[in-house]
């Protein structure tokens, strides 16, 4: 009887070449050379531009928001108001000049009378209505033969008008609200500027004479202010 041997069959061994895990900083230094790359590529794209003005509009959106809710400026304290010859109205309903929600109306001659605001015009022989740009001025000068009322709005405004009890300047200076509609006198005599602060808004004036103005006569006295 013969006996039969098994041959065993020789296990194959397979070695894998594990790489050894990077570090935290290889890591990243590779990600950052990644990223320019696709930014780069994707800006090539034609439809990249539409995505990249979005972006500017929604910053620029964000800016003017962020521009519009800012505090008012500082008004003026009522003793200044009556230094200035002024009275104040707000724009919006209830108002003593907006009777309901479709705005404000006013009769300058009427309104100023009535407000006790002294040696403004009683009749409107010479009508003015004009715009004054950001940062931009108006008047600066002094009529001898003529009385004038104004009607101010639109803007933050810096009304100056000359006024002897005042101490040292001679002269009564006060600031009005982008929401604020100012009725306002400058006797004859009386040196006078409308200056807009806004720095972006325009403001808007009425101005009432109750004589005709000749600017080219030496009945107006221009550059009053030298700071202005």
């Amino acid at each position: 009887m013969s006996s039969t041997t098994t041959g065993a069959t020789p296990r194959r061994t397979v070695q894998i070449n594990v790489p050894p895990p990077q570090s935290s900083s290889s890591t990243s230094a590779m990600f950052q050379r990644i990223r320019p790359s696709i930014v780069t590529s994707f800006l090539q794209r034609p439809l990249s531009l539409p995505f990249v003005l979005s972006i500017f509009l929604f910053i620029a959106w964000i800016s003017l928001r962020s521009y519009r809710s800012s505090p008012p400026l500082p008004l003026s304290s009522p003793n200044l108001d009556a230094k200035a010859n002024l009275r104040r109205f707000s724009s919006h309903f209830p108002s003593p000049i907006a009777k309901d929600n479709r705005g404000w109306i006013l009769d300058p001659i009427s309104l100023a009378l009535s407000s006790t605001i002294s040696g403004g015009a009683v009749t409107c022989a010479s009508l003015h209505l004009g715009e004054i740009g950001p940062g931009k001025l108006r008047g600066n000068h002094r009529h001898h033969d003529c009385n004038e009322t104004f009607v101010l709005w639109g803007a933050a405004i810096k009304f100056r008008v000359e006024n002897s009890e005042v101490a040292d300047i001679g002269y009564a200076e006060v600031t009005i609200g982008r929401d604020e509609v100012v009725v306002a006198a400058s006797p004859a005599n009386t040196a006078h500027a409308l200056i807009n602060i806004d720095p972006v808004r325009s403001a808007y004036f009425v101005g009432c004479q109750d004589s005709i103005i000749n600017y080219n006569a030496s009945s107006t006295d221009f550059n009053v202010w030298k700071d202005l």
